[in-house]
């Protein structure tokens, strides 16, 4: 985690470390022929001196911010990369991670405006822009960002409608950010994007939803049949008073509904004699049967 104070030891520190007690004890091997006391004191020192060395030396990622504290008070921000702190003089409390960091928060049963209960899934994405804030401000702005998240979006859920909920998410999501902008910006936190993962709502509510749902497409689809249906009505009655206007016309359209259906279907129809008179029926009747009698012929010829 990045705000811990431990950190494990880097290779630097080893190496410098090992290097002194190296040589430590090759200088006291070469001292110890001629005082024993001697040999024993400058290996001393020199190990001292390796680990004081060692205990000097930092290294900050590049992600990172370390906090340093120079008898308890803030004394900078150090890193990335190598630094160099006091030993029992400076101390580092804190290294801060500055990179985006997720954070997934839930409010299971939270009742909406409409007393409906919900639970619902979100996603945090948020950064530390002022490390010094995020050090000094908030003990565990880790876990304060979570609770602040969670409580903040059970409030906009109890100020919210079921309906308005489930098809305005980017509204509850732009509405969460700006809450959360506002109570983070002390801390030294910003909020980068929030987004609403899931909304769940009781299986009895959800099977309502749906009926209620298949009948407003029901009644849609009636509404338009009888929109249709006017409209058809309102083309026939055009039609009527143009041939009421004009009997030819009227005469024509006959023939036409008479030719097609001998066409179609070689069956006997009944039709009025003044239509028959009028119409010359016979002569129609005998070009209609020619025109089967030739389609039979050539489908045979086909064969």
């Amino acid at each position: 985690m990045g705000n811990l104070a431990y950190r494990k030891v880097t290779g630097l520190q080893q190496f410098i470390f090992v290097a002194c007690l190296i040589i430590g004890v090759g200088l006291a091997a070469l001292l110890f022929q001629h005082s024993r006391v001697s040999a024993i004191v400058v290996g001393i020192v020199v190990i001292l001196a390796g680990w004081f060395l060692s205990a000097a030396i930092r290294v900050a990622d590049q992600w990172e911010k370390a906090v340093v504290l120079r008898l308890g008070k803030f004394h900078r921000l150090a890193g990335p990369g190598l630094f160099t702190i006091i030993p029992f003089v400076d101390t580092v409390p804190r290294w801060v991670d500055q990179r985006v960091m997720t954070t997934k928060f839930t409010a299971e049963s939270t009742l909406s405006k409409d007393t409906v209960p919900v639970s619902v899934d979100a996603v945090l994405f948020w950064m530390v822009w002022d490390a010094e804030k995020a050090a000094l401000e908030v003990a565990d702005y880790e876990n304060s960002v979570s609770w602040a998240a969670q409580t903040a979006l059970r409030d906009i859920i109890g100020r919210t409608m079921l309906e308005s909920m489930l098809s305005g998410r980017e509204r509850i999501d732009q509405e969460l950010k700006r809450i959360m902008d506002e109570r983070t910006e002390p801390w030294g936190i910003t909020i980068q994007n929030v987004q609403i993962r899931d909304i769940n709502i009781p299986l009895a509510l959800q099977d309502a939803m749906s009926r209620a749902a298949q009948a407003e497409r029901e009644r849609e689809a009636r509404n338009i049949l009888g929109e249709s249906e006017k409209q058809i009505a309102e083309s026939f009655l055009a039609a009527a008073e143009m041939y009421r206007s004009n009997p030819a016309a009227m005469q024509l359209r006959a023939l036409n509904i008479l030719y097609e259906g001998l066409k179609e279907k070689a069956s006997m129809i009944v039709v009025p004699s003044s239509l028959a008179d009028s119409a010359n029926i016979g002569n129609i009747m005998g070009l209609v049967n020619a025109e089967a009698a030739l389609n039979a012929q050539n489908a045979k010829e086909k064969r």
